[in-house]
């Protein structure tokens, strides 16, 4: 069975619409009684709010020994280093493609309908005043991280206190996920080179710590029905009818290139690239869409990502746990062209015109930058707003997004997982074609 049920997600998507609807009425009722309005901003931001992080923080317990276990466990199932090298840069071409499209379908649609260019001076006064605050905040995060280069990029992945890299120093905060990638792979290609015994003792101490991470998702899931509707409901609720009709044009552009980049891009790999139907894999993979898109986080979405690769899908466990680990940190194509999106979306706000090299340079950047992201909600915010900086754009600017951003993260992050998961298939789809004859059998056996 997988982590996300049919019957729970099924259960997960009618509290989601029940809290759209009970949004929406409020709104409504906010209208006649402001009054009403205010009391329900206030129950959500002392209850429902609340609610909501004990089920996203349970998912956040799991992140670290989750991503370890899993991609070292990735490694070490290969059994000879040299099945590495195949397997690494068919993944990481897989995510640059992924991410470079993303990016160019955020600038072909925010050239298209050019959203910038209809929001009034008097709007956007209006949403600097109300999001300034936060949009500071996001400024001063961005300023405060190092210029890429090649010393930083050694820092990023190895820092010198490993265990305070990815544990933090903030209880409110995720600790960094790459230092933890990197060694995760380490772990795991020395796993290749122990004695055969050995090395199966470690890959079953790891799927040990990987499964009981699982079982505790599985507690988190059992809130899900409720917890999502009391998210949704808040979210909607605080932003309020006003932003969301003055950034219309914005969010529909937004959403629009994200579900081209879902069920367009990745449809496209799943018909070129192996035999499955992508109208039937993407009813397969229903489940895991409603989980990533509640809890807007691809790191909090990995549990469920290995269960359906392992359960649903069939995919051989060490490319899945290779694959779908790296996916939940680097293969950032929603966040890469939500960050496009933005960057472009308030270039124009402010009569910013971006020359055709620039954006072809803020494609590059904009995937860089998504690769930092870490994977929970928001975290995008800092980067883009040094993106903002980088090209000129003052980087406040941000702030005129921070309306709709948790529902355009929502958005995002079932982009990401979607495609974490879709390139996990890609991958073990060529790899099983390239591999000798026996050899695929027993990749076929081991992900039966």
């Amino acid at each position: 069975m997988s982590t996300v049920s049919t019957s729970l997600a099924t259960r997960i998507l009618w509290g989601l619409i029940i809290g759209v609807a009970a949004g929406v009425v409020t709104l409504v009722a906010g209208e006649f009684f402001p009054p009403a309005l205010r009391a329900a901003q206030a129950v959500s931001s002392a209850v429902l709010d609340p609610f909501g992080q004990i089920f996203l923080r349970l998912l956040f317990f799991v992140v670290i020994p989750l991503v370890f276990s899993s991609l070292a466990s990735g490694v070490a199932q290969l059994g000879r280093l040299d099945r590495l090298g195949p397997l690494a840069w068919r993944t990481f071409a897989l995510f640059a493609a992924n991410m470079l499209i993303g990016v160019a379908l955020a600038l072909l649609m925010m050239n298209l309908l050019q959203p910038g260019h209809h929001l009034a001076a008097s709007a956007k006064d209006l949403l600097m005043q109300a999001y300034g605050g936060h949009a500071q905040q996001a400024v001063e995060r961005s300023q405060a991280q190092p210029g890429m280069s090649f010393a930083a990029l050694v820092d990023m992945f190895m820092p010198r206190n490993l265990l305070g890299a990815f544990v933090g120093n903030n209880r409110g905060s995720l600790g960094e996920v790459l230092p933890l990638i990197m060694f995760a792979l380490l772990v795991g290609a020395a796993a290749t080179q122990l004695d055969e015994p050995k090395r199966l003792k470690l890959q079953a101490a790891l799927d040990l710590v990987s499964d009981t991470m699982t079982a505790i998702v599985g507690f988190a899931l059992k809130l899900a029905p409720y917890a999502v509707p009391a998210m949704i409901y808040s979210v909607i609720v605080k932003v309020g009818p006003g932003i969301l009709l003055t950034l219309s044009v914005f969010v529909v552009g937004c959403t629009a290139a994200l579900a081209l980049q879902l069920f367009g891009t990745m449809s496209v790999w799943l018909r070129v690239f192996t035999s499955r139907s992508p109208l039937a894999y993407f009813k397969q993979i229903r489940p895991l869409l409603v989980t990533a898109f509640s809890t807007s986080s691809s790191s909090a979405s990995l549990s469920a990502s290995l269960a359906m690769a392992r359960d649903e899908l069939k995919l051989a466990p060490s490319t899945s746990g290779f694959v779908l680990p790296l996916g939940a940190t680097m293969n950032m194509s929603g966040t890469a062209l939500f960050e496009g999106c933005v960057v472009l979306f308030v270039a124009q706000t402010f009569g910013v015109e971006l020359s055709l090299g620039r954006q072809c340079v803020l494609m590059l950047l904009a995937v860089l930058s998504a690769v930092a992201v870490a994977g929970i909600p928001g975290g995008s915010l800092p980067l883009i707003a040094g993106l903002l900086a980088t090209f000129g754009v003052p980087p406040e600017g941000i702030g005129i997004v921070l309306g709709v951003d948790r529902i355009l993260d929502m958005l995002r992050t079932t982009v990401n997982v979607g495609s974490d998961i879709v390139s996990a298939t890609v991958v073990d789809a060529r790899v099983r074609k390239s591999a000798p004859v026996g050899a695929e059998e027993r990749m076929r056996v081991s992900g039966d």
